[in-house]
């Protein structure tokens, strides 16, 4: 499987920033991919690379591609032109082969017009559906297909279903095709990769050992608009990893030409920086938002938009939790922690607990990673679970007391929580948050990256 970075900003930036230099670039993924757990390959992928950039519009809408199956740590062309090239919207990919021969015409990113398209994943049954996909392509998105890949095909894909649904994938509009328009081309193409898999006769599947389930992490731009996915078709099972950073500036940490420690700085509640990637760049947790999974982001206008996939593996229940083993067989890792991973709720004490859903009630929501939640209703059943210990103090109902006072009991014992008069609760100050930067948070903050 392979590794993508997607950058989109107000304003230009040298794609060295982005490719070369910060502490886990998509360079160094390409040689040290801490999301990759292919034995087979160890953590490279080192099939080939590929950036491609939009230009001035002088230049034309249509992006700028450099593409090389040179391992991108090998590259001495990438090392220049990265220093001098600079874009406001970049995609960026590193190759580890499942489908196709290592070649030029098999590097991501494809691109035709202004639309430029990736993929991190594979499709499922794609022996199987292959000639039916073709079968289904007008001729000039059949023809157009120059590679071996089944990333290149579901862009062809893409561009037939574009053009049934109204639009000329030609065209190169000034102001793009907008969001709408992409997000329903991308939402149909899914939609028809599993209407594909589903014909698959059961017989064929049984005789042959057919794996149905795709991996879709998709990234397509028009120059305009970013539309990603983070898919998997399946509803029991995690898609491969994908996170998204916003702020106000992408920028060292010290004003140092030779300083490689990057942050996503914020001065304000705007976007003017948008990243999008397989892996973060940096080790900071509190920079970077898990994108669910079986989930659609945009981002238009430095607005960031994530969407639920509807179809048949969405599931409604918020409590619904997806196994990590599949996306682990093809050699990737997910966003999502082993407590949630594995389906077991993390041993927390019951009255803490309480505490903990009834401040859900009124404290805003911060983005994070998913959490494993215990529901209000099965905090304090008659019959206590048995992975939850019960102690042996007296268990309080929620209340709908003082905030501060919901806080200072989270950091309190509970034996001494139920004793204390409701107007005495100690409020312990937040403790001062002096660390960022410490590449040491990495093992609390992001386990599966973990340097050691």
């Amino acid at each position: 499987m392979c590794r993508f970075l997607v950058y989109k900003g107000s304003d230009e930036i040298l794609l060295s920033k982005l490719i070369l230099d910060p502490t886990h670039s998509i360079l160094k993924q390409s040689f040290d991919s801490r999301l990759r757990l292919d034995t087979r390959r160890g953590q490279n992928n080192a099939d080939g690379f590929g950036i491609g950039f939009y230009t001035q519009q002088k230049l034309g809408a249509a992006p700028c591609l450099f593409t090389s199956t040179t391992p991108a740590w090998n590259c001495a062309n990438l090392q220049r032109l990265a220093s001098k090239t600079a874009s406001h919207l970049i995609f960026a990919h590193v190759r580890a082969t499942t489908e196709g021969s290592l070649s030029e015409d098999n590097c991501h990113p494809f691109c035709h017009g202004s639309l430029m398209w990736m993929h991190n994943g594979g499709l499922g049954g794609w022996k199987q559906i292959k000639r039916r996909l073709g079968e289904r392509l007008a001729d000039k998105w059949y023809l157009g297909v120059v590679g071996g890949t089944d990333s290149e095909w579901a862009f062809a894909l893409f561009l037939d279903t574009l053009e049934r649904m109204g639009y000329d994938p030609s065209s190169q509009p000034a102001d793009g095709f907008g969001p709408t328009v992409l997000r329903k081309a991308m939402l149909r193409t899914i939609a028809l990769i599993n209407e594909l898999i589903d014909s698959i006769p059961e017989s064929v599947i049984q005789a042959e050992n057919v794996d149905t389930r795709s991996l879709l992490n998709f990234a397509l731009s028009d120059g305009h608009t970013v539309i990603c996915t983070r898919y998997v078709g399946s509803s029991s099972d995690e898609a491969a990893s994908l996170y998204y950073s916003s702020g106000t500036l992408w920028e060292t940490r010290v004003p140092d030409p030779a300083n490689r420690d990057y942050q996503m700085a914020r001065s304000d509640m705007g976007a003017d920086v948008v990243l999008i990637a397989s892996e973060p760049l940096t080790f900071e947790r509190e920079n970077w938002v898990n994108v669910p999974t079986n989930s659609i982001l945009t981002v238009h206008n430095q607005t960031v938009m994530v969407h639920p996939i509807l179809d048949q593996y969405y599931d409604r229940d918020p409590h619904h939790r997806r196994s990590a083993a599949f996306a682990r067989a093809k050699g990737l890792e997910t966003n999502e922690k082993a407590s949630a991973r594995l389906g077991t709720p993390p041993t927390i004490a019951p009255s803490v607990a309480v505490e903990i859903e009834t401040q859900k009630k009124f404290l805003p929501t911060i983005p994070t990673q998913p959490r494993v939640r215990t529901p209000l209703s099965h905090v304090e059943p008659a019959n206590p679970p048995a992975q939850v210990p019960i102690r042996s103090a007296p268990q309080q109902p929620p209340s709908q007391g003082n905030i501060k006072k919901k806080r200072a009991s989270l950091t309190t014992v509970d034996t001494h929580t139920s004793t204390l008069p409701r107007d005495s609760s100690p409020v312990s100050p937040e403790p001062a948050r002096n660390e960022f930067g410490n590449p040491n948070k990495i093992a609390q903050f992001f386990p599966e990256l973990s340097m050691s």
